[in-house]
């Protein structure tokens, strides 16, 4: 089963100020990743080529990185997912950027149940609670703030 999601979010902001937000991931000053509500992203040096970490059961390496343009992650489980997530910034203009979070996977063996009966609705809360964070970061406020969805909840409590 292939997989192909998206989540993105045009921020009154600059290009470069959007972009700083990514090479700030898994830092102690991280201003992307939404790491109060979720598994901390985490990897074993700074954000580089070839860091390895994820966030909670989700495990990946750094495969490509530019620097406050683009970061891209290779997964390395839970098994069955076979693809990559990744955070691009596209400038609209001189005063606006879109943040963007694609996750691009083929799903195989658990995978095939796993990523729709959990992960996907956990993926899509965290997601869009990274992109408030941008929000937040870039503009001072949360124009609309995500809510969460009866089964993301569901599952939350049920983590817990």
């Amino acid at each position: 089963m292939s997989v192909y999601n998206v989540h993105e979010r045009l921020l009154a902001a600059k290009e470069s100020e959007v972009g700083a937000l990514i090479d700030t991931l898994s830092s102690g000053g991280d201003a992307l990743w939404p790491r109060g509500a979720w598994h901390p992203m985490e990897f074993d040096r700074p954000l580089a080529v070839g860091a390895v970490g994820g966030h909670g059961p989700v495990r990946y390496t750094v495969a490509a990185y530019v620097p406050s343009t683009w970061v891209r992650f290779a997964f390395g489980g839970p098994r069955g997912f076979h693809g990559f997530h990744e955070y691009a910034v596209l400038a609209v203009d001189e005063e606006r950027a879109l943040l963007r979070h694609t996750l691009a996977m083929n799903v195989r063996g658990p995978a095939r149940l796993t990523w729709p009966l959990a992960f996907r609705s956990l993926h899509d809360a965290c997601l869009e609670d990274s992109l408030d964070r941008a929000e937040l970061a870039c503009t001072g406020a949360v124009a609309r703030p995500a809510r969460w969805g009866v089964y993301a909840r569901l599952l939350r409590g049920l983590v817990r």
